[in-house]
């Protein structure tokens, strides 16, 4: 990092809803509807049928058993994200557009492209990472590729996530440096949790990189991506919202039919790492 560090300081998202749309971003974006993982009904039902084989276990056996589960998938081709995106990350508010992931900005479904103004796919754990590149795999995993500004995407390019950096134009409450890149605090467990299913789905039992975070920010083309510490402090500090888990439903019921885990259980996080 560099030496414009901030450190974190900020009031921990679950304590209060205020917290979850920041100042200057989109009024369109989604409040945040605090959870803890399994314990609605829904939750549970998944316990007795999808994650049946995780249950009770820890380490390396839970992260193996859940790498077996969501394994089970339908791909996509990359052309397909496109649509995939336009209904996995509606505005609940306005069926006609999206909910870019960094500035929270409304916008509409159809202005996506590569154009100054467009959102287009990005891919949450770099591609770089592991140079998967946008090949039908972690390329096109929908559990981590999410609506953005042109722009804005290009400003995080490959970075690594950390805290600090200064404040990214066009993008309140967004932060970078030479090295990272901080995501505005309502989507910081989100990260946190796209992230860490990437460590877990893509452990280099087929054709692509054994994908692992770490606890640096100068990964490269290394199949890492950190600070791990960050994304685990995030994930504690911004559980899943009514936004992040719809995602997670139409992703399983309408595309991939496998699911997010740490969406549904955020403690598997503590319990893996």
């Amino acid at each position: 990092m560099s030496s414009r560090r901030r450190f974190y300081a900020r009031p921990l998202l679950a304590t209060a809803a205020s917290v979850v749309v920041l100042t200057g971003v989109a009024a369109t974006t989604p409040a945040a509807t605090p959870t803890t993982g399994g314990s609605s009904s829904a939750a549970a039902a998944l316990d007795d049928t999808y994650y049946q084989d995780a249950l009770g276990k820890t380490g390396t056996a839970l992260k193996s058993s859940l790498h077996s589960i969501i394994s089970e998938q339908t791909t996509l081709s990359y052309s397909q994200v496109w649509d995939a995106l336009k209904a996995t990350d509606e505005d609940p508010a306005d069926s006609s557009n999206v909910i870019l992931l960094y500035t929270g900005r409304s916008q509409s479904k159809s202005e996506n492209g590569g154009d100054t103004g467009d959102w287009n796919r990005e891919h949450v754990w770099a591609k770089s990472h592991g140079d998967f590149g946008t090949a039908t795999g972690p390329g096109t995993d929908i559990h981590h590729l999410r609506p953005e500004d042109v722009q804005v995407n290009s400003t995080r390019g490959n970075k690594d996530f950390d805290n600090g950096g200064s404040a990214v134009s066009g993008a309140p409450g967004n932060y970078t440096d030479g090295d990272s890149f901080e995501p505005r605090d309502a989507v910081k467990g989100d990260v946190a949790r796209m992230i860490l299913y990437m460590a877990v789905r893509y452990e280099g039992d087929d054709s692509f990189a054994d994908l692992e975070p770490n606890d640096s920010v100068s990964n490269g083309s290394a199949p890492n991506i950190g600070r791990l510490s960050v994304l685990k402090q995030w994930n504690q500090e911004d559980p899943p919202d009514s936004f992040e888990q719809n995602r997670n439903e139409v992703i399983f019921d309408r595309f991939q039919h496998n699911r997010n885990p740490f969406i549904d259980h955020p403690e598997w996080v503590e319990a893996i790492w």
